[in-house]
């Protein structure tokens, strides 16, 4: 049976979903966490929707087993194509990371141009353009696909002159915009918010939709009863469809230490 007690559950296409893990595990220290990452089959998002679709479902009735209260969905690829379809399914509530990023996006701007940078999946879906433009109809929404800052993030080249010259590369269609707005819209890119952030100038907002998906993680729990109690140890498990060595390595990096181990479980 679920409880208060249970974790919650985070998905990710392999380890850039920790973003959101460890957004989660410090505004909500109490709840415990159940991390499953596809290192297997990542990346996502050159890949068909209905095959992510197909993963997402796997990965979702993975999780369910294991007794999660709640769903996070932190690839943003898999809540373009796959969050109506979990929602549909799943008796549980679930979460994107899209939402929450739209929406602190638009209470952001000032001057309705809000820049959304991610995956070549991501971006072809234009999930962002609609979720902000359901929201407020009349922000311009200038997308540019990013795809080499993932390999940069994983090689840890976060702060490397090439990086630097690959996003001046990146943002220029973004700062041609006059953006004051800018959605990291995948979870691999809040690791590099000073190269960004030192590209575009202080002018520009960052919205990571990390940081806003645990705000909202946090609401739904409360709003649902499910939130763990004050007195609550959270316990942390971390999964990998492949790979767990690279898994615990990257990591680490991105939880700052926190993953002491990794279990495999294949799927499909």
């Amino acid at each position: 049976m679920v409880t208060n007690a249970a974790p919650i559950g985070v998905f990710d296409s392999g380890i850039g979903g920790l973003t959101v893990a460890h957004a989660v595990m410090q505004q909500l220290p109490h709840e415990s966490v159940t991390y499953f990452g596809d290192t297997a089959r990542v990346p996502y998002g050159p890949k068909s929707p209905e095959t992510v679709r197909r993963y997402s479902r796997e990965i979702a009735s993975f999780l369910t087993d294991q007794g999660v209260k709640a769903l996070v969905v932190a690839c943003n690829t898999a809540t373009a194509h796959a969050l109506p379809a979990l929602r549909e399914t799943l008796t549980m509530p679930v979460l994107g990371v899209i939402e929450p990023g739209a929406r602190a996006a638009v209470r952001a701007t000032r001057n309705g141009h809000v820049g959304v940078i991610g995956t070549a999946g991501t971006i072809k879906s234009g999930a962002y353009e609609r979720a902000i433009r359901g929201i407020e109809p009349s922000p311009r929404v200038p997308a540019r696909a990013c795809p080499l800052f993932v390999p940069l993030v994983e090689e840890d080249w976060v702060d490397s002159e090439v990086t630097r010259l690959i996003a001046d590369e990146y943002l220029a269609p973004i700062l041609r915009e006059e953006v004051d707005t800018l959605v990291l819209g995948c979870t691999h890119y809040p690791l590099l918010k000073p190269v960004i952030a030192s590209v575009l100038g202080a002018g520009v907002r960052l919205i990571d939709s990390a940081e806003e998906t645990a705000n909202e993680t946090a609401s739904m729990l409360q709003e649902r009863c499910l939130a763990a109690s004050g007195a609550a140890e959270p316990r942390y498990r971390f999964i990998a469809s492949d790979d767990p060595l690279m898994f615990l390595q990257l990591g680490q990096r991105f939880l700052s230490g926190a993953i002491e181990s990794v279990e495999v479980k294949t799927l499909g």
